[in-house]
C-alpha cells in the first residue's frame, strides 16, 4: 500500500490569508451631526463642551470612522479635535467608512512579514470567511512582486496564476 503524501504541504509555496492579518473589531462612525446647531453650524465653544461630556467608552477597542452625514461646512480642526478624544480607539480616520476600510486594509497588508517570501512562489488565498477589500488584494501584489518568484490566487491546490517573474 502507497503512503498518501501530501505535495501541498511539502511545497516551498508560500501562502498568504489576508484573513488571519484583517482585524475582526467592529467599526463605528463617530458623525458631527448632532454636535452641530440644526444640524448646519458649528459652535465652537458648544461643541468643545459637548466632547468634554460625550462618553467615549464606545469607542474603546474599536475602528472609526469620524465624518460628517449632512451637507455642512465644517472646520478641519473639528475633526481633528474629536480624534484627540479617541485614544483608546483601535485607529481612525478622519473619512467615512469605506476611506476607514481602506486605512485598515493599508495597515493589515503592510504588516506582512515579505522576507519569507523573497524568491518564493506564493499563493494569495481566496476563499475567507470575512469580506476582505479588493483594495488589500491589489496592495499586496504590489507589496510582494519585486520579491516573489511568482503569485497565484486561490487555494495552494487550485491556483490561478497571475505573474511569474521573467528569468534573467
Amino acid at each position: 500500500m502507497t503512503e498518501i503524501v501530501n505535495r501541498v504541504a511539502q511545497s516551498p509555496i508560500v501562502t498568504i490569508n489576508l484573513e488571519e492579518f484583517y482585524p475582526k473589531e467592529e467599526r463605528l462612525l463617530f458623525d458631527l451631526k448632532p454636535f452641530l446647531f440644526q444640524e448646519l453650524v458649528l459652535r465652537e465653544r458648544e461643541f468643545r463642551e459637548s466632547l468634554k461630556s460625550y462618553d467615549w467608552s464606545v469607542y474603546k477597542g474599536k475602528w472609526v470612522a469620524i465624518d460628517c452625514t449632512v451637507d455642512a461646512i465644517i472646520p478641519t480642526w473639528a475633526y481633528m479635535l474629536v480624534a484627540t478624544y479617541l485614544t483608546n480607539s483601535k485607529g481612525y480616520v478622519i473619512g467615512d467608512l469605506s476611506q476607514l476600510e481602506f486605512y485598515i486594509a493599508e495597515r493589515c497588508v503592510t504588516q506582512i512579514d515579505l522576507d519569507r517570501i523573497e524568491g518564493a512562489p506564493v499563493v494569495i488565498k481566496g476563499c475567507s470567511e470575512i469580506t476582505i477589500p479588493l483594495f488589500a488584494y491589489g496592495r499586496i501584489v504590489s507589496l510582494i512582486q519585486d520579491k516573489a518568484k511568482s503569485i497565484m490566487f486561490g487555494e495552494p491546490c487550485s491556483t490561478v496564476p497571475l505573474y511569474k517573474k521573467p528569468k534573467s
